[in-house]
């Protein structure tokens, strides 16, 4: 095998775990985002919502790191192997993955509500809304992973 294609590889590998990394860390965010504001939701002390407005900012901007990271390393991977583009199994994938954007976007404007005092959602909602992430990672790593069609 000619050395640049094994460099090449390599490089393949290890953009492909940054990718993956980078995705744990959005989805953590994805998972407790959400399952804070259940407990800001139900909380009625002012101290108390202090401190979830805190929380909340913080890990969106921790979550945000690992969304654009994410994408940085997932298009990197797409010039490295333009000719994935055409897969089906990617074309799927990437359209779940800009309705996780879209959601991670929701997860800011429901944030901006909580700091704004101008929540109108229940904890029960929110306890909903925490499970579409958990069916989105479910999707898109069995699509990454086993490459149907």
């Amino acid at each position: 095998m000619p050395v640049r294609a094994v460099n090449e590889g390599l490089v393949m590998l290890w953009v492909k775990a940054l990718h993956v990394v980078a995705m744990v860390t959005w989805f953590a965010g994805l998972f407790y985002l959400p399952r804070l504001f259940v407990y800001h939701a139900d909380t009625r002390d002012e101290t108390g919502a202090a401190r979830f407005k805190i929380m909340e900012r913080r890990l969106f901007i921790l979550m945000s790191i690992g969304a654009t990271a994410t994408i940085v390393f997932g298009m990197w991977m797409i010039i490295l192997l333009p000719e994935y583009l055409s897969m089906h199994w990617l074309q799927l994938k990437l359209a779940l993955v800009a309705i996780l954007i879209g959601y991670h976007l929701y997860c800011y404007q429901l944030l901006s509500d909580f700091r704004a005092n101008a929540n109108r959602r229940s904890a029960k909602w929110f306890r909903a809304f925490n499970e579409v992430p958990s069916l989105l990672l479910l999707a898109i790593v069995l699509l990454a992973i086993v490459k149907p069609f």
